[in-house]
């Protein structure tokens, strides 16, 4: 008992007998957390080092030299009084880096790596949108892995492109064997997801289909943003929910029958749904009603439970609501998807064959002039000429003359103007 204490005031004097000092804390939520009737009552070891800490921080005299500096991701749930003038009251917020942002950090983590010619870190920085510093450093860490896998003496945008995948969605696991069923629901799933967000004018472009299992997923649809944006509308919230709906509409469309596959696309449309209800304020039943409280903060010192601020009655209308979204959106999707089925079939398909999409293929099967029909030329036509060309050129090796035998002996010299055809 009293550990903690004891340390913040070993620390504080270190750091006044080594005047002027700077001391870090890192995560000052784990001493810092909100007092009151958290799990461990109101007399547990954190909340005495709190009290040291805060008494240390009173104590400093007007030319003490130290300067306290504190990180957290979590500022809401600090107490108030570690907010107050004379102590941590001044806060710089460092939030998600935007495109130039990501493009300094990206220069920053490549400076000890071997870059390619066509590696453009500009270009890296759009297609991240979204990321952190390290979701950004270890982006070019699995690159420089993937390329040293290769042998290669540098990072080329392939790794780069494979690296930003499995930062985002998890390592390829090709070892997984699908049972041609499960590959089909799985194409038919993914494709689903893709094609609805091709039709949909609010969904981020596709990015890469896949029924290569990777991480915890079968399959994935990656979708990229072309821009930084602060603020999302209703109207793309919609369409988001539409989109996750896309999997499980594919399937029932297809098969008439329903999978597991969709479980995490109705988490998320659900929770969507259920933010556009009571904390957005976008239903116009309900109107712009903050409903609820957050509930994540049970083991961070707060409340053990959240009692709602609203009747059963409004929690039956909140219910009511969320589900009448997520109906019209499942139902908007399989009208979508009903319209056009022929392409939801040309990707499935297409994925069932060569278990990976990019985005430009995706596009040329999207365009509406595409022609699955149109025949490529057949290894017997290919063949048939393959011959024409040798007798060509044996007939020109034998009008040049009988000493040269050997195609790889006429010289752009023997040729006259007029002789050969192409």
């Amino acid at each position: 008992v009293g550990v903690g204490a004891s340390r913040v005031r070993d620390l504080f004097d270190q750091a006044k007998k080594s005047s002027p000092a700077i001391i870090f804390i890192d995560e000052i939520y784990a001493v810092g957390r909100h007092r009151g009737a958290g799990m461990g009552g109101g007399h547990d070891e954190r909340e005495q080092t709190l009290n040291q800490l805060l008494v240390e921080m009173d104590g400093f005299g007007n030319n003490e030299g130290i300067i306290i500096i504190a990180a957290t991701n979590r500022p809401d749930i600090l107490d108030p009084a570690l907010l107050r003038p004379g102590r941590f009251d001044r806060q710089v917020t460092v939030g998600r880096p935007d495109l130039k942002g990501r493009e300094e950090i990206l220069r920053v983590h490549a400076k000890n790596k071997p870059l390619a010619p066509d590696v453009d870190l500009k270009t890296v920085a759009h297609g991240t949108v979204g990321f952190v510093g390290a979701d950004l450093e270890n982006l070019l860490n699995e690159a420089a892995l993937l390329a040293a896998k290769k042998n290669k003496k540098a990072v080329t945008m392939a790794e780069i492109d494979e690296a930003t995948i499995k930062v985002e969605v998890g390592a390829e696991k090709k070892s997984r064997k699908y049972t041609e069923k499960d590959k089909r629901i799985t194409a038919y799933h993914e494709a689903g997801h893709a094609v609805s967000a091709f039709y949909l004018e609010n969904c981020e472009p596709v990015y890469e289909i896949s029924i290569i299992p990777r991480g915890m997923a079968g399959g994935y649809t990656l979708y990229r943003q072309n821009e930084d944006s602060s603020h999302m509308l209703k109207s793309a919230m919609i369409d988001r929910i539409v989109s996750a709906m896309g999997g499980r509409v594919a399937e029932a469309i297809t098969f008439g029958d329903i999978s597991t596959g969709a479980s995490q696309d109705i988490a998320h449309s659900s929770e969507i749904a259920r933010s556009m209800v009571t904390k957005y304020g976008m239903s116009d039943k309900l109107g712009p009603v903050l409903y609820g409280k957050d509930n994540d903060e049970v083991f961070l010192g707060m409340d053990y439970s959240n009692s709602k601020n609203y009747s059963e009655a409004y929690a039956s209308l909140i219910d009511d609501e969320v589900k009448r979204i997520l109906s019209e959106c499942y139902a908007k999707c399989e009208e979508l998807l009903t319209v056009h089925n022929d392409k939801l079939t040309l990707i499935a398909e297409t994925l069932i064959e060569k278990e990976k999409i990019g985005k430009d293929e995706f596009l040329k099967l999207m365009d509406e002039n595409f022609d699955p029909t149109a025949e490529e030329p057949s290894e017997e036509a290919v063949t048939t000429e393959d011959v024409k060309a040798e007798e060509n050129t044996e007939e020109t090796v034998e009008e040049i003359g009988e000493d040269v035998t050997d195609i790889s002996k006429v010289t752009d010299d023997s040729y006259e103007v007029g002789e050969t055809e192409e």
